[in-house]
């Protein structure tokens, strides 16, 4: 077989070599914790090499697309294809546990179904131009990585801001419950008082018309009196 498949199996086997160490980091991630610095740079490890996957990857399928030395056979041609099919397959699997639906939206753009003015990036590039566009792919990763963690950060703020307004409405809730809770205690009392003052009220009416009544039966007595003696 010509150097330049001996080539790219060498390529094919550092690419798997590179999916298992993904793999074996994912099943580290399940025993971290959920979130904190050191589990975000996991992560972001991660998904570094799983970028570097599908650029290698790529490279593999560029090489099948443009062979060169001694020709491939029909049925090798198609092997390698289907070798690089399910490492990619691999790969999208391994990219959807992070979520990374970028990677699945480049590999929709970079895949076996690459149109061809994306598929240019890679078409002619050798080793040193795959590791170049490699690198240009990981900054626009770390951009996006950048804007998210702003994005975070705003929604953290806003969080605690909101957060603030609740405890204040909180307390002003409190502090009217309280009020409420000591005026209706004064309400109760000028109740109380009324009620006494409105039976004491009554008793000193009774009195005063016991009163009036005696008063008016002495006069009654006197005027008889009178009228008897002078008639």
């Amino acid at each position: 077989m010509a150097s330049s498949s001996d080539s790219w199996i060498k390529e094919y086997n550092e690419a798997v070599k590179l999916a298992d160490d993904i793999n074996g980091m994912i099943s580290e991630r399940i025993s971290m914790p959920a979130s904190g610095p050191e589990t975000q740079r996991h992560a972001s490890a991660i998904r570094r090499k799983i970028t570097i996957l599908g650029t290698r990857l790529d490279g593999l399928q560029s090489l099948l697309s443009r062979p060169t030395g001694k020709p491939l056979t029909e049925k090798e041609m198609n092997r390698r294809k289907d070798m690089i099919a399910n490492l990619r397959t691999k790969a999208n699997q391994m990219a959807s546990t992070l979520n990374m639906s970028n990677f699945a939206n480049r590999d929709s753009l970079l895949g076996r179904d690459t149109k061809p003015d994306a598929m240019s990036r890679t078409v002619g590039l050798d080793n040193s131009g795959l590791v170049g566009l490699q690198q240009q792919i990981m900054r626009e990763q770390d951009e996006g990585l950048e804007k998210l963690e702003e994005t975070v950060v705003s929604t953290k703020h806003i969080a605690l801001a909101v957060n603030e307004e609740l405890d204040l409405h909180t307390r002003l809730i409190d502090d009217l419950d309280q009020h409420v809770d000591v005026t209706d205690s004064r309400l109760r009392r000028v109740q109380k008082n009324l009620a006494i003052l409105n039976k004491r009220t009554r008793g000193g009416c009774s009195c005063v018309c016991m009163f009036l009544a005696v008063v008016g039966i002495v006069i009654l007595i006197v005027m008889i009196y009178l009228l008897i003696k002078y008639l």
